[in-house]
């Protein structure tokens, strides 16, 4: 066979098994969208990320609960996604920003919204109000990267935690489009990195950890394996960060 005709059965190979690609069009996963109630209509504080007060108002409240699939046992908490529905005289070409603070699902959803999340989906405040009325809304969505901290790990030590019987931390936000997978940490006597328990949602902890400076490894989805130093006399409630690259 001719070197050209190859090239040329090769592209048309491209072109039938890769429609997206060529068109350019992104792509969307088709769901549906419900909302919970909040009398503010930010998130709730009890989310089973552990984020606890700050996963009310992270990203100004436009937050979701997630169903197992996007959930991933609490590795997707803090994935961010763009959530729109497709009612023409409704709704918002745009949709809602939204980030994964809960875990939670109804009638065949992806997204359970928060009020002001919900309220994105329209175009105006008339059209919000009307999308309310529907309860349920048939919705696509895609995973978008997380950008309003940079491309950072960011994470703080859970309150929990009582230096030196117990430490824990929550992982509050990850840049991009990536996930926690595990985090470890150094048992320097030993020489070894020892994992984490995921005690639930992003929070991981361990029993008697090392004293003196703490060193954390975090496993990211996408290969890499960032990793920071904390102070010896670290205190529940202080936040950190790490580059993911």
């Amino acid at each position: 066979m001719e070197p050209n005709f190859k090239h040329q059965i090769g592209l048309i190979c491209v072109l039938l098994i890769f429609p997206a690609l060529c068109s350019g069009k992104e792509y969307y996963t088709k769901s549906r969208a419900s909302y919970y109630g909040t009398s503010d209509g930010y998130g709730t504080p009890s989310g089973a990320c552990g984020f606890g007060g700050y996963g009310r108002t992270v990203n100004g409240g436009n937050v979701a609960a997630v169903s197992a699939k996007l959930w991933k046992n609490g590795g997707g908490c803090g994935a961010c996604y763009q959530v729109r529905c497709k009612i023409a005289q409704y709704c918002d070409y745009n949709g809602a920003y939204v980030v994964a603070t809960d875990y939670g699902e109804g009638d065949r959803t992806d997204f359970i919204l928060s009020p002001r999340a919900f309220s994105k989906l329209g175009r105006n405040k008339n059209a919000s109000e009307a999308l309310k009325k529907y309860g349920v809304l048939d919705v696509e969505y895609k995973r978008v990267p997380c950008t309003f901290k940079g491309n950072n790990i960011v994470f703080q030590i859970n309150e929990h935690s009582s230096n030196p019987g117990y430490f824990a931390i929550v992982i509050l936000y990850v840049g991009g489009t990536s996930d926690i997978t595990a985090v470890e940490i150094l048992r320097k006597e030993y020489r070894q990195w020892e994992p984490l328990r995921r005690s639930y949602g992003a929070v991981f902890d361990i029993a008697n950890p090392p004293t003196g400076e703490i060193r954390l490894k975090f496993q990211v989805s996408d290969g890499t394996e960032p990793k920071i130093a904390i102070p010896a006399n670290w205190k529940a409630g202080t936040t950190y960060s790490t580059k993911l690259a």
